[in-house]
């Protein structure tokens, strides 16, 4: 018989920090280069490269929907140990395929690799909730936005001012973020799942996205929180869907001041995630926290839609931060109602609603801005439908809370 692994040390959780800041640095390193490496593939006609940029960030997303759901259902059986350092390897050698990239094609496949591998998020999700109890994970939930938000704050910076220099050098880079975290790993993550809570085999009917949405609707207060969270993420995607081109449009604002923007919205809300949700959660509980949240998000999206100048749109951002804290709350919420075997699919099914949400909201809030252009009317539109949203993911999620 196995025997049961160790008690994970606060070195494993550091570990999945680690993880999780690590794989977001390597995917933010890359984001200011490969539209640029796509415009340079097609002979730099920035047209096409616009298009084919679009057909690369859905492509992803579609990844990441349909390969969460496999990886929980994987380490709910093998533990996750062996499918988080699977997919930090995976991932780094993908990186190597891709800056080695000789044609667009080969390019696309490495995207299509680096959407399959990145879905661990949902692994990692998985073991801090084997290692914390119920009342502590949504504080460690929040930590883990912490590192997704740093490592989108730093991971751009070093691409770009690497891409300076050659357009392939950030790929070098995040490859060699994705296999330090690998060898890291492999010397320091215990397991966290214990023989006997994994599932006795490969459940490959939930092993895949309709399948993992079962256990969604196996309970009406998870679907309830599921569907809450889902309206959440899909009011997110409103921000880099509208951001860049609604500042540009209403404010004149110039690449330089969005980018300064950009920055603060993202300190704001890694300040938040990091230093504001467990101390919330533990002060006032996940209901009062959940609500403070959504309410202080939907006011920043109005504010977004409404406001006359740049200045007082600045001024938003703070509001949206405190949006971070609803996710966490909403996910600590979630694991209360899945069993310790069933962590992974739980968390492989909500990494596919952010899929669905990465890969609806960009068209539909793009081509909501697009009709307020047309018919020059209202530019905020986007932001306020958004706000709509938000609100009424408080309305689901109350009653989900109510019902618990």
């Amino acid at each position: 018989m196995t025997p049961a692994p160790k008690p994970p040390r606060e070195a494993a959780f550091l570990f999945i920090l680690i993880t999780v800041a690590l794989d977001m640095l390597a995917l933010g390193v890359v984001i200011p280069v490969l539209p640029k490496l796509i415009a340079q593939f097609e002979g730099g006609d920035l047209r096409s490269a616009a298009r084919i940029v679009g057909v690369f960030g859905f492509a992803w997303a579609a990844m990441q929907f349909l390969f969460q759901p496999v990886l929980g259902a994987l380490s709910d059986h093998f533990g996750r140990r062996p499918v988080v350092l699977a997919s930090n390897l995976g991932l780094g050698l993908d990186y190597v395929f891709m800056a080695l990239a000789p044609s667009l094609p080969f390019l696309f496949v490495g995207r299509l690799i680096s959407g399959m591998t990145a879905a661990s998020i949902s692994t990692a999700n998985a073991y801090i909730s084997d290692i914390t109890p119920p009342e502590k994970r949504a504080g460690r939930f929040g930590l883990i936005g912490a590192a997704f938000g740093l490592g989108f704050i730093l991971g751009p910076a070093i691409g770009g001012a690497l891409g300076d220099y050659d357009l392939r050098f950030p790929f070098w880079a995040a490859a060699g973020f994705s296999l330090t975290n690998f060898l890291y790993g492999y010397f320091v993550l215990p397991e966290s799942l214990a023989p006997e809570k994994r599932t006795p085999g490969i459940v490959w009917r939930s092993a895949n996205v309709f399948g993992s949405m079962e256990l969604l609707s196996s309970q009406p207060k998870l679907t309830l929180f599921a569907t809450a969270l889902f309206l959440s993420y899909l009011a997110h995607e409103s921000m880099p869907a509208l951001f860049v081109l609604y500042t540009q449009s209403r404010y004149n604002w110039d690449p330089s001041a969005t980018g300064w923007a950009l920055a603060i919205v993202g300190v704001s809300q890694t300040v938040v995630s990091g230093g504001l949700v467990r101390p919330a959660v533990a002060r006032l509980g996940e209901k009062k926290t959940l609500t403070i949240a959504l309410v202080c998000g939907a006011l920043g999206l109005l504010a977004y839609a409404f406001a006359p100048t740049g200045a007082i749109f600045m001024a938003a951002p703070p509001l949206i931060a405190l949006w971070g804290m609803a996710n966490p709350s909403f996910q600590g919420l979630a694991t209360r109602l899945a069993g310790g075997s069933e962590q992974g699919r739980l968390q492989g099914a909500l990494g596919s609603l952010r899929g669905v949400s990465g890969m609806v909201g960009p068209l539909v809030f793009s081509q909501i801005f697009a009709l307020s252009l047309s018919f020059d009317f209202f530019l905020g539109a986007g932001f306020f439908i958004a706000a709509l949203l938000l609100a009424a993911s408080l309305w689901l999620g109350l009653r989900a809370i109510e019902r618990e």
